[in-house]
């Protein structure tokens, strides 16, 4: 269990890092076809091989399953990647790094009122005491308390909850499509539907500019490997042995992770009152879970 759990904790760090590196690629100059796009491209150069690579290994080959879900499927869902990215990047691009993640972590009610909807699962106390919680702590974790309305990026906080709601359309997609492939395999089909989607929004300029040779490069890989590399390729071993209830408590890591980034390298202003709103936020999102475990754990 403690190695299943550090590999979550671990793939969850990776992705709480990624808002900084975007925030960076930003300020040398870079339009957000080249973030999305370069995380894309490299992401496919990454999946593919190391898929490629894994069928060379008979004892692979002797646990792989029989593909039954249809390659269009694969591909439609990861679609709702793409989505993300671009719109989580935009809001990067039109916020503070640390607001644009507390943003995205509204995931949490959306899935929730989402599941409710769509599959009739009527939400508990708690969990709705946890939403209360997670809205509570974004006004403060935000800084709308410490902001004039008229200096606030209304179309960044409306790119950040589009990011949030097609990251729980993917949460939804991606646990009910594809889940007797290995988890390479399925991020590599998922990553192509997201790669086709970005590249029809942004024409893949990057490839034929020289942008990869001055620096874009370097900047895609880093993008590719701590947002749709590793974060997936470690979930998909670790949850398993750490459970899920471990997992979603230690996915949480990657709020303060986000925040802290942004603090440290690009010296975004983080309030006392902002770091509370942070831990309200964690606290949201840990109490259900924690209350899960301990029914778990009497049985």
């Amino acid at each position: 269990m403690f190695r299943g759990g550090l590999l979550v904790f671990l793939g969850a760090c990776s992705f709480g890092v990624v808002s900084t590196f975007v925030k960076l690629a930003y300020k040398q100059g870079y339009t957000l076809g080249d973030v999305t796009g370069s995380q894309a491209f490299f992401a496919l150069l990454i999946l593919w091989p190391l898929y490629f690579l894994q069928t060379r290994s008979k004892s692979f080959r002797a646990q792989q399953q029989p593909q039954t879900t249809p390659t269009w499927k694969l591909i439609l869902a990861g679609t709702t990647n793409g989505l993300v990215s671009m719109a989580y990047y935009q809001c990067v691009q039109m916020t503070q790094a640390s607001v644009a993640i507390i943003l995205l972590m509204q995931f949490t009610w959306i899935s929730m009122l989402l599941e409710a909807v769509l599959f009739k699962k009527k939400p508990t106390w708690l969990q709705m005491m946890a939403v209360v919680l997670v809205l509570g702590g974004t006004v403060l974790a935000s800084g709308m308390l410490e902001t004039q309305v008229e200096n606030l990026s209304w179309a960044g906080i409306g790119f950040g909850m589009l990011a949030a709601l097609g990251y729980s359309i993917f949460l939804i997609v991606n646990g009910r499509v594809g889940n007797e492939l290995s988890p390479v395999k399925k991020s590599a089909w998922m990553i192509t539907g997201s790669a086709i989607l970005v590249f029809l929004v942004f024409p893949p300029e990057f490839l034929i500019n020289g942008s990869l040779q001055e620096g874009l490069g370097a900047l895609g890989l880093v993008f590719a490997l701590f947002a749709a590399v590793i974060p997936p390729v470690l979930f998909a071993k670790g949850i398993p042995k750490a459970g899920v209830v471990l997992s979603s408590i230690l996915s949480t890591v990657e709020l303060p992770v986000a925040v802290a980034m942004s603090y440290f390298v690009l010296q975004e202003p983080v309030t006392t009152l902002r770091w509370m709103g942070v831990l309200v936020i964690l606290l949201a999102l840990v109490l259900p879970n924690l209350k899960r475990k301990k029914q778990l754990a009497t049985l």
